[in-house]
């Protein structure tokens, strides 16, 4: 064992800190039936408005406000995709059909409940006003108008909105494409029997769903030993095609603990420890050409926390998000939540509404290797150092993780 070098850094400090060194990756154009998910990387305006045409909102008769109380003939009919031709004239009226378009000419729509209808002819009612029953031209987006702003995430209304308004292609940001690793001689791969002394790699599959969560593209490089030549081997093949290294496990102070060793000799390490719990050996590095590397803890839950607090919004900077954070929400302690004299805490709860407030509860033991207690947690209670702790009915912050 040896005394580690490192500075402890505070957590917000090393967060901070994390996002000043992470760049945004370069955009590309994709179609957009690839675009699900992927952030906007450049502002969109409408190039025309929505609706192009005056269109009804309803099935009724199209006429003109000025024939309000009269018989009109019905002259032809207007629907969706098969528009009226010509001019309304006066004493004039036509079918029109919901999205069909508004007949020049016309002012209104009259809805069929409100109208009698003889054969060829259509009694209208005496108060006719123009402008009723149909959208106007730009109603719901105006030419030139910014529609989506760069850092927006496109879902299916962002989709919907740039397919109507004719964009086949967006611009937007590449995802991070990630080489994800575990290291240690006591790792066997999950189905195959332990030996002595050795323990099922169970953090590159919670990684992995993470990270593929968080956006990224992942590779998974598998255990590595721990031999230095072997670990650089692994690691300086993955690097020629990944944008971010994250590593689970060999950041601790250990003989064979040779992560931080390794990434000193790649690259700068700004971060060897943190004034974190759990996630304390937590480790970040710069690369040449802009790469990134996270050194994560080899405990399950320590990786997970320091993955949320420092990795996951740095994967999003990537991205283009305009909001790296998870959101984060007042709630009142339902226990007694213990606090570390010199480490920012992050505690697993669970949420329950009473009233119009947000409950936190205990999932139980906070053991930094018990991943029991993140399993079904839909909060991370941030816990400040100190002394005395926190008693319950306190309010405090949580980042949220799901809600129930």
């Amino acid at each position: 064992m040896r005394a580690s070098t490192y500075p402890l850094v505070d957590a917000e400090e090393a967060a901070g800190l994390v996002l000043d060194r992470t760049p945004v990756l370069p955009s590309e154009r994709v179609a957009l039936g690839e675009a699900a998910g992927r952030v906007l990387a450049q502002d969109m305006r409408a190039p025309s408005a929505l609706p192009a045409f005056p269109s009804s909102a309803v099935d009724g008769f199209a006429a003109r406000s000025a024939d309000a109380g009269k018989t009109l003939r019905v002259v032809g009919e207007s629907a969706a995709g098969r528009p009226f031709t010509g001019t309304l004239q006066p004493g004039a009226a036509a079918r029109i059909l919901t999205g069909g378009a508004v007949p020049d000419g016309a002012d209104t729509v009259v809805m069929v409940e409100d109208v009698s209808v003889a054969g060829d002819v259509v009694t209208v009612p005496s108060n006719l006003q123009p402008g009723t029953n149909f959208h106007r031209p730009g109603a719901d987006v105006r030419a030139g108008e910014l529609v989506l702003r760069a850092g927006t995430q496109l879902g299916a209304a962002e989709l919907g909105l740039a397919a109507a308004l004719g964009f086949a292609n967006v611009d937007v940001y590449r995802r991070p494409r990630v080489a994800l690793m575990s290291t240690g001689d006591e790792l066997v791969e999950v189905g195959q029997e332990p030996g002595p002394g050795q323990i099922v790699d169970s953090n590159r599959w919670a990684l992995l769903a993470a990270l593929r969560e968080a956006g990224a593209d992942v590779t998974s490089l598998g255990i590595a030993p721990d031999q230095r030549e072997a670990l650089r081997s692994v690691v300086g093949g993955a690097l020629e095609a990944a944008d971010v290294l994250v590593t689970s496990g060999g950041v601790s102070v250990g003989t064979h603990d040779l992560v931080k060793p390794l990434l000193e000799s790649l690259g700068t390490v700004h971060v060897g420890r943190v004034k974190l719990k759990p996630g304390k050996p937590f480790t970040f590095a710069t690369l040449p050409q802009g790469k990134l590397a996270f050194g994560l803890p080899g405990f399950p839950v320590s990786s997970l926390v320091t993955f949320e607090v420092f990795v996951r919004p740095a994967l999003r900077k990537l991205q283009g998000f305009a909001k790296l954070q998870r959101p984060t929400l007042p709630v009142r302690l339902g226990y007694d939540a213990r606090a570390t004299a010199d480490r920012t805490e992050y505690q697993r709860v669970t949420l329950v509404r009473q009233g119009s407030e947000l409950v936190a509860q205990t999932t139980g033991s906070q053991s930094s290797s018990r991943l029991l207690s993140l399993a079904g947690a839909q909060a991370l209670v941030r816990i400040a150092p100190g002394d005395q702790g926190v008693k319950a009915g306190t309010v405090v912050e949580a980042m949220i993780l799901s809600l129930p």
